[in-house]
């Protein structure tokens, strides 16, 4: 596990759950002896924090024991998460943030989605009219967009926070400067990018102090992210998209600092100056569907997350999940994943450019009419072809099938509750693990590759694809952080996860397996996964594909692949009583961190 090695956060941010701290970090980490224990569940008074992260949620938790609602903790949980999953998310990124008010009874979104630069097309992932490499892309300043996380956190904060963005930045700040005890997964995730990530010198200074990979139990410091988000504080988000760091970027992109030994052909970007002052955070109305009498709230296109998600929830609704064995469990929640991800690659992109079907998707007659392809004892076959939503017919196989594109899977998630009964739940990412691998020299943050996500060419030349790249254009995403409410609009439970296109299928199964199954939210995130993404093969976690379930689901038809892992999920739950319950992963990446401010007896 993490501990912080500054004693006054270690102090403020007291864990949840009456448990004892495991052996001490060695010397040169001096963890506090009050450092908060990484459990996966807590519940209490007061407010609570799920991230992946001990130091994260103790930074969201400190903020609400000062006084602060759950946007401001939200904020200061996903800038201490930039300095301890710098792989998974940071200032040089997105993603996308659900809020519900306790005073209005009402869910509010911001899409804070990187956008391509406005001089983007169609052909930007092409040379001599073919797609060039992925790994090309990847590493390289032709993936990167422009960044809408610092957007996302001001807009949060002027719409429904209570503190300024110094305020609630300064948690992470101290935490980069006095630094966290590196854990299995930082070194490991480090270790996987340790090649490219010695293409360039900043990146490799940082990340690889003198040369190597970093120790666990050792402290890392990252005293340049420290300076900068000291600066965010005191100059505002103005210096990213208007300021001296936007230039900074922006030089960083379209020069990157690669070492000229390295033999690697970093790919410059096309950003501009333009592009960050013209770059807004969306504010938008939330996908909503009914669901056994709930409210299910979600993230509207750009992102596929909540339509996917409340298709797949529209098309389940006709089947009582909590009586079927788990084998016809997972029969359906695959099928009802299968055509929703169908449905998914044909209609599905940034409705400033397209025109997404998002009502029409959300409906329970066009679910109807997907649900009668759904058979007991037989499954349907991939890629399966979409329907269309602007005009349902009953069981109709039609169309043109397009595969579902690769989406990097390592994000972050973080759900959080105040004593006011507000409730935000934010996917936050640079894309895949170490997004671009480039470093903006002096800043202590590293680059998203998130235009990756568009399509490099069309996935079936014969049907329009609505994500190809264009001007100012955000890429489809399935980021599903989700609000579900009860019929009075009172918080039931808020849930999300990383995982690229794994995310929709995480999300869908963790909300079947509490609001279905009737599982704790802990052990719904725990439960081994699947994830049908109208692919010829589901994949399985071990845990389902070492056991009797797979061969009852492969003698219905189903074929299966090995997946080691599947999304890392965190939520938070109203209790009658009025207690929080936060909940995160038990095992996955580590393990989660769930605290809240005043813990029960």
């Amino acid at each position: 596990m993490r501990r912080p090695a500054s004693r006054n956060l270690a102090v403020l941010a007291v864990t949840a759950a009456l448990v004892s701290v495991g052996a001490a970090a060695p010397p040169e980490a001096a963890p506090a002896e009050n450092a908060p224990a990484k459990v996966p569940v807590a519940v209490g008074y007061g407010g609570a924090v799920a991230s992946v992260d001990v130091d994260a949620s103790a930074a969201g938790i400190e903020v609400l024991r000062e006084g602060g609602n759950a946007v401001d903790a939200a904020v200061a949980t996903a800038a201490a998460l930039g300095v301890t999953e710098p792989y998974s998310s940071g200032i040089g990124g997105g993603g996308y943030f659900v809020y519900y008010d306790a005073r209005t009874r009402s869910v509010h979104t911001i899409d804070g989605r990187e956008t391509a630069p406005l001089t983007a097309d169609s052909g930007l992932f092409l040379e001599n009219g073919k797609p060039i490499r992925f790994a090309d892309a990847v590493t390289s300043g032709l993936g990167v967009g422009t960044p809408g996380t610092p957007a996302t956190w001001q807009t949060a904060l002027d719409q429904w926070g209570s503190a300024g963005l110094g305020t609630v930045l300064a948690p992470a700040e101290r935490l980069a400067r006095d630094g966290f005890t590196v854990d299995d997964t930082f070194r490991a995730q480090t270790a996987s990018n340790e090649a490219r990530f010695r293409n360039f010198p900043d990146t490799a200074k940082l990340f690889l102090p003198n040369g190597q990979l970093p120790v666990v139990g050792s402290t890392f410091k990252n005293p340049d992210l420290a300076r900068t988000y000291a600066e965010l504080g005191r100059k505002g988000v103005g210096l990213v998209y208007r300021g001296d760091l936007g230039k900074e970027v922006v030089a960083t992109v379209n020069k990157p600092p690669v070492d000229p030994f390295s033999g690697w052909n970093a790919r410059p970007g096309k950003l501009s100056e333009r592009d960050l002052a013209a770059y807004r955070a969306r504010l938008q109305a939330p996908t909503k569907t009914s669901y056994r009498g709930l409210n299910v709230y979600s993230i509207a296109p750009s992102s596929s997350g909540g339509t996917t998600v409340g298709e797949a929830l529209n098309i389940l609704g006709h089947t009582d999940l909590s009586k079927a064995s788990q084998a016809q469990y997972l029969h359906h929640f695959i099928e009802a994943s299968r055509i929703a991800f169908a449905d998914r690659g044909r209609w599905v992109g940034d409705p400033a450019f397209e025109d997404v079907p998002t009502r029409q998707l959300l409906s329970q007659k066009y679910a109807d009419s997907r649900a009668c392809l759904v058979k007991d004892d037989a499954v349907l076959t991939s890629p399966l072809a979409p329907g269309d939503p602007r005009r349902p017919a009953a069981c109709s196989t039609g169309g043109t099938a397009a595969p579902t594109t690769y989406e990097g899977e390592n994000t972050t998630h973080l759900t959080v509750a105040d004593k006011w009964g507000n409730v935000v739940s934010y996917t936050l990412t640079i894309e895949q693990t170490g997004g671009s691998g480039i470093t903006v020299p002096g800043r202590g943050f590293l680059l998203n590759n998130e235009l990756t996500d568009f399509s490099f060419a069309p996935a079936n030349p014969a049907v329009h694809d609505p994500n190809l790249p264009g001007p100012g254009k955000r890429p489809r995403s399935s980021i599903s952080p989700t609000i579900v409410l009860d019929r009075h609009n009172r918080p039931v439970v808020a849930v999300g996860s990383p995982g690229g296109a794994t995310i929709i299928t995480t999300v869908l199964q963790t909300l079947t397996g509490f609001l279905d199954r009737h599982l704790p939210l802990v052990d719904a995130i725990a439960a081994p996964r699947a994830s049908q993404r109208n692919a010829a093969r589901t994949e399985l976690e071990p845990g389902l594909y070492d056991s009797d379930t797979r061969a009852a689901l492969e003698s219905l038809g189903h074929s299966f692949s090995l997946n080691p892992e599947i999304g890392a999920a965190t939520g938070v739950q109203r209790l009658p009583d009025g207690r929080w319950l936060a909940a995160a992963e038990k095992v996955r990446r580590g393990g989660g961190s769930a605290q809240v401010v005043h813990p029960a007896p």
